[in-house]
């Protein structure tokens, strides 16, 4: 694919199939290399970012940064720096210790409903990272829920992960009551840091090692879906808004295509890390999204 595209070849097949191409070439135009003001901004307001890469031991991964609003800022048109960075027992802690390491990022903010997206490459700075960006969008407010973020913080820091191969029955509660995921790719060119969401019971637990969810109708890019079709790798971060515990899911993931057009992604465990109180922020139960589906 020629560089000025912000898609590759996995991307085009999945367009192409569901027949979206004219309307990915439009939605398209709206990614850029620079940071704008008006995402600068946005930016600053913000107490968390999601970030997906993967790690030394070929894993990918996503992973849930915090601090006060300003900790992520843009330093320059193409630069953005993260004070503080990951904490040292998180799976991509080692990575990210690297230079030039690919990553996908997310700001969401669930108050006003709004996403960006950045993906780039890391490197390790004295005070966290610093992220290079090789592209830069927002996205519409669909499937997202809206919360309110409380004052104070939740007491105490992150407890000891505990990893496992297989879910727990907990976990699997736990999932199967999520109205919100963050989900890790990437390709040949980098990494991807994308938000899936709808009401409680869109993601099905099909097993200990198992999940699926239908892909809902979205802006036509396919990035998330494309990545996949190139690699199969993926992680997955659920994050329980009250308690700050976090779960992170790392595996392979396919789409299914169904006759009738609609899209089932199947995601495999390969290893689940859950950590108590891993974020310290609390936030409010959801106002749905209007747009979620019902089951």
């Amino acid at each position: 694919m020629p560089l000025h595209t912000p898609y590759h070849q996995g991307s085009r097949t999945v367009q192409d199939r569901v027949g979206v191409r004219e309307a990915a070439e439009h939605v398209g135009r709206s990614i850029g290399q620079g940071i704008r003001p008006v995402a600068a901004a946005f930016l600053e307001l913000q107490p968390q970012l999601v970030l997906g890469a993967a790690s030394r031991e070929g894993r990918v991964w996503a992973s849930l940064l915090t601090g006060d609003p300003g900790f992520v800022r843009a330093t320059g048109p193409h630069q953005v720096s993260v004070t503080g960075g990951l904490h040292a027992s998180d799976p991509l802690s080692a990575a990210l210790a690297h230079e030039g390491v690919p990553v996908g990022t997310l700001a969401l903010d669930p108050r006003t409903r709004r996403r960006m997206r950045l993906n780039g490459r890391a490197r390790p700075t004295p005070r966290g990272l610093a992220i290079e960006s090789d592209q830069v969008f927002s996205n519409c407010p669909k499937y997202l829920q809206k919360r309110d973020l409380h004052d104070g913080r939740a007491l105490g820091g992150p407890g000891r992960p505990h990893h496992g191969t297989q879910l727990t029955a907990d976990q699997r509660a736990f999932i199967a009551a999520a109205d919100t995921f963050f989900l890790a790719t990437v390709h040949a060119r980098g990494a991807d840091a994308s938000h899936r969401g709808g009401n409680p019971g869109f993601v099905e637990v099909v097993s200990p090692y198992e999940l699926s969810w239908r892909d809902y109708p979205g802006n036509a890019m396919f990035l998330t879906l494309g990545n996949l079709t190139t690699d199969p790798r993926a992680g997955l971060l659920f994050l329980d808004w009250r308690t700050g515990t976090t779960l992170q899911l790392t595996g392979t993931a396919r789409t299914d295509h169904a006759p009738d057009g609609t899209r089932t992604v199947r995601f495999t465990l390969t290893e689940a890390v859950e950590t108590p109180g891993a974020s310290p922020l609390v936030w409010s139960p959801p106002e749905y999204s209007p747009a979620n589906p019902h089951h």
